[in-house]
């Protein structure tokens, strides 16, 4: 792994290209909100169900959530909710 940092890009549309640095991630996961986020693809919940068992296992705290359809971005409700809920976010992009 290189030791410098990662940018990221947003695929939103955007008139000018932006970067944003990678946020580092958590050094534990204890006491820590773990979002789970489907984006309704087929088997996407059961990819998230095995996810959530195995957390739920060690104890973390887990909450779920879903996008209406995986064809368009996540409604501004559904982001806001993570970004208001989660330290963490986990996305299932099963098929």
């Amino acid at each position: 792994m290189r030791n410098e940092p990662y940018l990221m890009r947003d695929p939103t549309a955007e008139l000018a290209p932006g970067m944003r640095p990678r946020l580092a991630p958590p050094e534990r996961l204890e006491g820590a909100t773990i979002g789970l986020l489907s984006i309704s693809k087929e088997r996407s919940h059961e990819f998230l169900d095995q996810v959530e068992r195995r957390l739920n296992e060690r104890g973390l705290n887990v909450l779920r959530f879903q996008k209406p359809t995986h064809t368009k971005p996540a409604p501004e409700d559904v982001l806001q909710r993570l970004i208001e809920r989660c330290d963490i976010v986990v996305e299932g992009l099963a098929d």
